[in-house]
C-alpha cells in the first residue's frame, strides 16, 4: 500500500488496489487512472484504466498468509466502502478502509488505511482483551 500511494504521488495520477473474489481467493491487482477521472471498476474492465501489475494472491506471495478473517472474527476481511478499490490519489489522499490479514499460526492483523493522510497503521487483535493494539 505504501508502495502504490508512493507510486501515485510520483506518477501524478490515481492508482488503485484491486481486491477481485475468485473461487480460488482474493485476487489483488494494480491500476492507474487512465483518463483523469480516478480509478472505476468499468474502466478498469474496458482497459480504460490499465493494469499495472498483474492479479496475484496474497498466499501466492506469502504461503499461509491470507487475506481473511478466522471464524471466530466478526466482520468482513476487505472493507473499504462497497468498492472493490482501495485508491491512492497524487495528493497523497486515500480511500479509507481496513484490510484484515490473517497469519500462518491464526493471528489477526489489520492494515488500516487513513483516506485523508493516506498514512497506513498495522495493528493486531489481542484476544485476551478483545480489541486492537497499535502494531507499529
Amino acid at each position: 500500500m505504501a508502495l502504490v500511494r508512493t507510486q501515485a504521488v510520483t506518477r501524478s495520477t490515481t492508482i488503485a488496489l484491486r481486491f477481485r473474489r475468485t473461487p480460488g481467493g482474493l485476487l489483488v491487482s494494480v491500476h492507474a487512472d487512465g483518463n483523469g477521472n480516478g480509478v472505476r471498476t468499468r474502466e478498469i474492465e474496458s482497459g480504460t484504466d490499465p493494469v499495472l501489475e498483474s492479479p496475484v494472491r496474497l498466499e501466492d506471495l506469502f504461503p499461509g498468509v491470507l487475506i481473511a478473517v478466522p471464524p471466530w472474527f466478526e466482520g468482513s476481511a476487505v472493507e473499504i466502502g462497497s468498492s472493490e478499490l482501495l485508491s491512492f490519489t497524487p495528493s497523497g489522499t486515500a480511500t479509507s478502509g481496513t484490510l484484515s490479514i490473517l497469519g500462518r499460526d491464526g493471528s489477526q492483523f489489520g492494515v488500516r488505511v487513513l483516506g485523508v493522510t493516506g498514512r497506513i497503521r498495522m495493528m493486531t487483535f489481542d484476544r485476551r482483551v478483545n480489541d486492537w493494539v497499535d502494531s507499529f
